[in-house]
């Protein structure tokens, strides 16, 4: 075969590979597009839906805080303040603002304008401000849910009836148009606990729950994971016993989570007969499913060591417990670390295990310690997901955007924590 006959053949094969190397190039940035697409449709769809709950309907109400109406003729008496009528103060207040609603099914209409925790907001506020006793104060009361969607859905151009009445809608216009009804700022929804009243649920007692179940498994999970992940590594004999276990660990960590539940169900509660829906026992739970985590990615950082760093370290003296103490630990740290936020990051968006020990309980008080029933934001998320009310929508796209911050927190942190111990030799 002649000379230039056998550089056309090579050159045909470069250019053919260059081709291929240039689609496979093309593949993978297109699935890293598409990837970017979908996660970027995932937040759209979520911000959108979930914005809004950040902010509540509030209709301004001239409140009479009469003397002869409430019966409290100190301030300071607590009894008469617990039995004063808190309800009918915001019910006159609309029956004076709208006179010319006089029969009794369209009254019962009219204070459905606003929510009907509006009497404990009006025993608050005057807990605490008692002066305002036999004055009239213009107050700022929280709307009913079903007014909520429908306003906001009025500001943006595509009114939702929903369960709304004709007189409803001709009221909230006459709010508008004189300019008594806007929105404000949801502090519900960072300070109160559930509610099937969607406008006064917040996710406080889940989020506190969270934080609290997230303790007991750090606390537990880290220290046992690392231990046996330094002893299996560094210390147990190879034979078919250790064998045996680091299978058993890979096994466990592709093990659905809901089985966790169920093993959790059957010995902490069943044999051990703890409570459900506390902190500690969703914290036992959640332990043993973060463990097979923590031990494969903290033996995967004790590998990246160097031999060199072990050989130097006996060839001066030390013992193989010092080797580990002092050397092997320290460098193998920022991977461990690194493992076991990405282990407490899946834990906290866990459900399924959560609900088969009963931390699916409406619970509206925050939980003041770990043997407090509580429940946990995900399964928050999903109570309100499964609600038929329109306003639980935004509640649940807002519970989710809380959810992921904190798991785009918790992840960044960890990347930081690596950057930031992360010794080179």
């Amino acid at each position: 075969m002649s000379k230039p006959a056998t550089i056309n053949r090579i050159k045909k094969s470069l250019d053919k590979r260059y081709r291929a190397e240039r689609r496979f190039q093309w593949f993978g940035r297109l699935s890293i597009l598409f990837a970017l697409s979908c996660l970027a449709v995932l937040f759209t769809d979520i911000i959108s839906k979930g914005h809004g709950a950040f902010r509540l309907t509030h209709i301004e109400t001239d409140i009479v805080f009469s003397t002869d109406y409430l019966a409290i003729n100190d301030a300071l008496d607590q009894q008469a303040i617990e039995d004063a009528n808190w309800d009918g103060l915001y019910k006159i207040a609309l029956r004076e603002q709208f006179p010319d609603v006089t029969q009794r099914k369209e009254r019962s209409k009219l204070y459905q304008l606003l929510s009907s925790g509006s009497g404990f907001d009006l025993r608050d506020y005057f807990l605490d401000n008692p002066a305002v006793l036999d004055t009239t104060q213009s107050i700022w009361l929280l709307a009913d849910d079903d007014i909520d969607s429908y306003y906001k859905s009025v500001l943006d151009g595509d009114p939702y009836i929903g369960r709304m009445s004709e007189s409803q809608q001709q009221w909230v216009a006459s709010l508008i148009e004189n300019e008594k009804i806007e929105l404000r700022f949801n502090s519900n929804f960072f300070t109160n606990g559930d509610s099937r009243e969607p406008e006064q649920a917040g996710i406080l007692s889940a989020a506190v729950g969270s934080l609290l179940t997230m303790i007991v498994t750090l606390l537990l999970s880290f220290p046992i994971g690392v231990s046996a992940a330094v002893y299996l590594e560094e210390f147990a004999p190879k034979n078919k016993w250790t064998d045996f276990i680091e299978v058993n660990i890979n096994n466990l960590a592709a093990v659905p989570s809901i089985i966790f539940g169920l093993l959790g169900l059957a010995v902490f509660i069943s044999y051990f007969h703890l409570p459900r829906s506390i902190p500690l026992l969703g914290g036992l739970v959640l332990t043993l499913m973060t463990l097979p985590t923590i031990i494969i990615t903290s033996r995967a950082a004790i590998k990246t060591v160097s031999p060199s760093i072990r050989d130097a370290a006996i060839g001066l003296g030390a013992s193989k417990y010092q080797v580990v103490m002092h050397h092997v630990l320290p460098l193998a740290l920022p991977g461990m670390l690194t493992g076991a936020i990405i282990g407490m990051a899946q834990a906290l968006g866990e459900t399924a295990p959560l609900m088969m020990i009963g931390m699916v309980a409406f619970i509206v008080d925050v939980p003041g310690g770990f043997t407090d029933s509580a429940t946990v934001l995900p399964v928050q998320i999903y109570l309100w997901a499964d609600s038929p009310e329109r306003a639980f929508v935004e509640k649940t796209s807002a519970a989710i955007m809380v959810l992921l911050t904190f798991l785009i927190f918790m992840n960044a942190f960890a990347v930081y924590v690596r950057k930031r111990l992360e010794r080179r030799w």
